[in-house]
């Protein structure tokens, strides 16, 4: 994390990271709404995959293109839904590396302002 810029003012710096601190708080929350998007779209993908290899090898299945329905086999369907399943999953573990980074420099930037609050006391 980039501390406050060197010729800072105790009090700006106390304000940039206040600032700082919001701002990254709000992209954790993001990153979280996007894991529970993204968990979502997994299970659903998944719930479909189950029921359509339930299904005789036989049954006419069609994916939506745009405005249309294209014919497939069931093999096409069900490579799809599995990919669909495994780009969710990379997804989710990137955000939560990404999330787990943002705590973290959440983390340090309240204990800076911790800090400051100290020194400024101590004066």
């Amino acid at each position: 994390p980039a501390a406050p810029h060197p010729g800072a003012l105790p009090g700006q710096a106390f304000t940039e990271l206040q600032a700082k601190v919001m701002d990254t708080q709000q992209k954790v929350k993001l990153a979280d709404l996007q894991i529970e998007q993204l968990t979502k779209t997994k299970k659903h993908a998944h719930l479909t995959d189950t029921e359509v290899m339930m299904l005789v090898d036989e049954t006419r299945m069609y994916e939506g293109v745009g405005r249309m329905f294209i014919l497939q086999p069931k093999g096409v369907i069900h490579n799809q839904l599995l990919e669909k399943q495994r780009i969710a999953e990379e997804k989710i573990k990137e955000l939560e590396q990404k999330k787990s980074y943002l705590e973290r420099s959440v983390k340090e930037a309240e204990d800076n302002i911790r800090e400051m609050l100290m020194a400024r006391r101590a004066q």
